[in-house]
């Protein structure tokens, strides 16, 4: 399943384009009656992120990662699930207007974000990774000064790159686009000489797409979370579930079903 995903990933870009112009499922909170007369949490996304959320080229459906694992909570909650897709850099924003309940989108739990949303405890950590074309001749941090880097717009890389160009490659520059496979694209064009990207996103192109990649040798990113508004209730009531499912291995067994072991 993993395969297929990946490798069919660049050819479903006008799909995932679509998807994210803002449509969803229903723009329903938590609040609202589902049809099953389940009241409705509405998650945020951006499906172009496998292994942990994009859309089957086959069913148009969301999968991945984080969507089973949201699934999954919602309904031991008694929650309906309803998916709103959009860019990553809107997330926030939407989720601070209340047009959605939670985030589950590969989300780094760092210092910035806590600021402005509550997380839930964290539920995968992997690190990054630069991604390359398999003939490039950058093999190391020390080679990308000079060179231009690939980051998806509001990400931990978008971060993470500003703060190597500033401490260590003067003459780095970042290139910041939304979605990932647009990333790719700019990579295999020559319009960009590396792609920044998190460690179990960036092996997955790597296998299926015959690129190259060398792992960030600076500090490490901090794990993904579930984010909510500022005092949701919903974080306690997650993190018991995640908890739970941590210890009866659940959550393990989502993981492997969506990613390979390093």
């Amino acid at each position: 399943m993993k395969k297929l995903l990946l490798a069919s990933l660049i050819t479903i870009l006008s799909v995932v384009f679509l998807a994210a112009c803002g449509t969803s499922d229903d723009n329903a909170t938590g609040s609202k009656e589902g049809t099953d007369s389940k009241k409705v949490l509405t998650m945020g996304t951006s499906a172009d992120f496998p292994p942990f959320e994009t859309i089957d080229e086959k069913t148009g459906e969301y999968i991945g990662f984080d969507i089973e694992l949201s699934k999954a909570i919602a309904e031991k909650l008694g929650y309906e699930l309803k998916i709103e897709n959009m860019d990553f850099g809107g997330l926030i924003s939407a989720l601070q207007s209340k047009r959605i309940d939670f985030i589950a989108s590969g989300m780094s739990a760092d210092e910035d974000r806590k600021k402005s949303v509550d997380f839930s405890q964290e539920y995968h950590r992997s690190g990054e990774m630069f991604v390359t074309l398999k003939d490039s001749d950058i093999k190391t941090l020390e080679n990308l000064d000079g060179k231009k880097v690939g980051v998806q717009l509001g990400s931990i890389q978008e971060q993470g790159a500003k703060k190597i160009k500033e401490e260590t490659l003067k003459n780095l520059e970042i290139s910041a686009l939304n979605k990932a496979p647009e990333l790719i694209q700019e990579l295999k064009s020559g319009r960009i000489d590396a792609v920044y990207l998190d460690k179990t996103v960036a092996v997955g192109f790597i296998k299926e797409l015959d690129l190259a990649g060398f792992d960030d040798p600076t500090e490490a990113s901090p794990g993904m979370a579930i984010a909510f508004a500022k005092g949701s209730e919903l974080t306690e009531e997650f993190n018991k579930v995640l908890e739970e499912m941590k210890a009866n291995g659940e959550l393990e067994k989502i993981e492997k079903q969506w990613i390979e072991a390093e």
